[in-house]
């Protein structure tokens, strides 16, 4: 089954994504070592070897005190001295797996598939080497706190591992790869429930800006993976009742993210998870892509807005972010998604002309979908 839709597809999916690259780096990712959040240690962490740790971006140490405590904030500017190591352990172990799932979903060729299941295992499941399904240290600021709500926003990339356990489900290889995909769906089930009933979870769950909208974002991934349909109905009604209300302007601003250091990149990371959002939850019954509340703000005037600032950024008025300004704007999923779904030309080939592929690891960061094929 797997192969007749591969080729039913593979002519509509090389339009607008390069397979044979996709195909390549899998190839090159047979070979890879597992990945571990055990890997690293979190000198500062209060919790075990198993648990995620990190640290704020944007905290520094104090110039007023001996042993710089506590940090203290310089919004838009990363401190790169701070723990990154489990956020890089755990974009290498979504990286790896997207690219495996793709290429199966390509080829059809089992090897992707196990090898994607043998990673998925290490990270998730075994018990040596599983990370935690919880976030009670992430974005921990030295002297201030030892993990924040907003650090549930670290787990985004995870919708990508979460997608390709959904494709790797399709036709799982053997029966052991069955169990396991069923036992990571599980662990995902575990950390949807913490993200909705920890005070953490709860505290991300209520940021007005691009914060909670990631949380959803999150939310509804994980719900589709593990059948929770009750979340997903009530992701819906916030969606309609509260996001647009709460964060867009009616002319289809952010607010929110004009008023930070880095209102361009904030933007398009909003918009980016708007859209991903805008995906996961539509039905045939329930088509988010034109859903805009009685003034007009919806997806479209989101897009409409931004779209010509990046076609031309060089009009955009809003000032020039304080870090990594040149590196922007860069071919984010939202256009081929959004592109497909509203049948513009005018996205799509903005998702052609865009590089899709940066190098700049902190665009990357800011980019939670890196294996589209998985979405589309």
């Amino acid at each position: 089954m797997m192969q007749s839709i591969c080729q039913e597809n593979r002519e509509s999916w090389g339009r607008y994504l390069d397979l044979n690259a996709i195909i390549r780096q899998a190839d090159a990712t047979l070979t890879a070592p597992n990945v571990h959040i055990t890997d690293a240690s979190a000198p500062q962490s209060p919790g075990s070897v198993h648990d995620y740790y990190s640290n704020g971006d944007y905290w520094w140490p104090n110039p007023n005190t001996p042993d710089g405590l506590p940090y203290v904030r310089r919004d838009g500017e990363s401190n790169p001295d701070n723990f990154h190591a489990h956020r890089i352990l755990l974009r290498r172990m979504r990286s790896r797996v997207a690219c495996l799932a793709a290429a199966y979903r390509i080829t059809g060729e089992k090897q992707y598939a196990a090898k994607a299941v043998q990673l998925l295992d290490a990270f998730f499941l075994n018990e040596n080497t599983r990370m935690n399904p919880h976030l009670l240290y992430a974005q921990a600021v030295p002297g201030v706190c030892d993990g924040r709500g907003i650090g549930v926003i670290d787990t985004l990339h995870l919708i990508d591992a979460a997608a390709a356990v959904h494709v790797l489900q399709s036709e799982p290889a053997t029966m052991t790869d069955t169990q396991v995909l069923h036992e990571v769906s599980s662990w995902f089930s575990e950390y949807l429930q913490w993200m909705n009933e920890h005070p953490q979870g709860v505290e991300e769950r209520n940021e007005p800006n691009n914060h909670g909208i990631c949380w959803f974002v999150q939310a509804a991934a994980f719900a589709r993976l593990t059948g929770h349909h009750a979340l997903l109905d009530w992701c819906r009604e916030q969606y309609k009742s509260r996001l647009f209300e709460e964060q867009m302007d009616t002319d289809g601003s952010f607010p929110r993210e004009l008023s930070r250091t880095k209102p361009y990149a904030y933007s398009l990371f909003t918009l980016d998870n708007l859209v991903t959002l805008t995906h996961i939850l539509s039905t045939p019954n329930e088509n988010l892509w034109e859903f805009q509340l009685s003034d007009g703000r919806g997806l479209r005037k989101g897009i409409e807005f931004l779209l010509p600032y990046m076609e031309n950024k060089q009009t955009w008025p809003y000032g020039r972010d304080v870090e990594y300004d040149a590196h922007w704007p860069a071919g984010m999923s939202f256009l081929l998604l959004a592109g497909l779904a509203y049948g513009s030309e005018k996205l799509l080939a903005l998702w052609r002309k865009l590089d899709q592929k940066p190098q700049e690891a902190e665009v990357r960061r800011n980019m939670a979908i890196r294996q589209p094929l998985l979405w589309i």
